[in-house]
């Protein structure tokens, strides 16, 4: 069996975004040189999450807020104190929401490979869900089988 990893970098421009990843991670999947196996997209990080669903702009914007609605960013959130309660350092963001929308989102896809393709249909898509932009996020792509 192989291994194959890569690190890939997104730049999200906005607090909350989908960014589709798809041709990104067919990119590294074609460089891996795995014809049948898996593909594992996975997020390290507790503010953005990986998923796949249709790229139309309406439905994403449906996404959004529903995501909104569930874990709104006005509501008091404990996460939201906890640098004053611990005395930590903190990077000035209020971002309680976001970690409880990647909760309901998740940080990882796996995706079936056959003859070197992913298998994904032509309205599938892989996002990189930012909770809590803008940053760059490293999203680890790791292809395995044979």
């Amino acid at each position: 069996m192989k291994i194959y990893r890569k690190k890939i970098e997104i730049k999200s421009t906005s607090s909350v975004e989908l960014i589709d990843i798809t041709d990104k991670v067919a990119e590294v999947v074609a460089n891996s040189g795995v014809r049948e196996g898996t593909v594992l997209v996975y997020s390290p990080h507790t503010s953005a999450g990986i998923f796949v669903n249709h790229n139309e702009p309406m439905l994403l914007q449906d996404f959004t807020r529903v995501l909104y609605r569930l874990a709104p960013v006005d509501e008091r959130y404990s996460h939201d104190l906890f640098e004053l309660a611990k005395k930590n350092k903190s990077d000035g963001r209020s971002n309680g929401h976001s970690h409880c929308k990647v909760m309901l989102i998740g940080i990882s896809e796996t995706l079936p490979i056959e003859k070197g393709h992913m298998l994904i249909t032509a309205k599938q898509n892989i996002f990189l869900a930012e909770m809590d932009g803008a940053r760059t996020r490293e999203i680890i792509i790791q292809v395995m089988g044979l």
